[in-house]
C-alpha cells in the first residue's frame, strides 16, 4: 500500500515556523516516526513551495497510490489548480492542517480544495497526519 504526503508552501519550515501555532517537531522527524508507526504502508514524503511542483507529483502518483494525504498550506485558499489535479485523478485524498483552520484568520477559513477530498482533519496537530493515514490503512482492510 502506497501513500503520499504532500506539503505546500512554508511547511519545510516546521519546527523553526511559529512553533506556538505548529509546534517545535520538523516534519522529517516526525516523517521517520510516521514510517516506523505504519509498517505495513511505503509512506512517500513530498514538500515544495512551488504549486506547479505539487500539481506534477499528484498527476505522477494519482492513478496508482492508495491515498494521498495533503496539506497545501496557503494553497488551501486559492489554488483551484491543485483542486482540479485532485479531481483529475483516481487517487482518494485527505486534507490535513495542523492548525484548526476555523479558528484562524478569516482568509485561512476557506478551503477550495477541500470538495476534492474525502475529507478534512483540522486542528489536531501532526496527529492529523496520523489520522489521515489510518482512515486509507482502515479503507483497505474492508475492500
Amino acid at each position: 500500500m502506497q501513500i503520499l504526503i504532500i506539503n505546500g508552501p512554508n511547511l519545510n519550515l516546521l519546527g523553526k515556523r511559529e512553533p506556538e501555532i505548529y509546534g517545535s517537531q520538523t516534519f522529517e522527524d516526525y516523517f521517520q516516526q510516521l514510517k516506523t508507526d505504519f509498517t505495513s504502508v511505503e509512506l512517500e514524503y513530498f514538500q515544495s513551495n512551488h504549486e506547479g511542483a505539487i500539481i506534477d507529483k499528484i498527476h505522477e502518483v494519482g492513478f496508482h497510490y492508495k491515498g494521498i494525504v495533503i496539506n497545501p498550506g496557503a494553497f488551501t485558499h486559492y489554488s483551484y489548480a491543485i483542486y482540479d489535479a485532485l479531481k483529475s485523478v483516481t487517487t482518494p485524498a485527505i486534507e490535513v492542517h495542523i492548525s484548526d483552520i476555523e479558528n484562524r484568520e478569516p482568509f485561512r477559513r476557506i478551503s477550495v480544495i477541500q470538495e476534492a477530498c474525502l475529507q478534512q482533519i483540522k486542528g489536531k496537530g501532526l496527529a492529523g497526519y496520523d489520522e489521515a493515514i489510518n482512515f486509507f490503512v482502515n479503507r483497505s482492510l474492508k475492500s
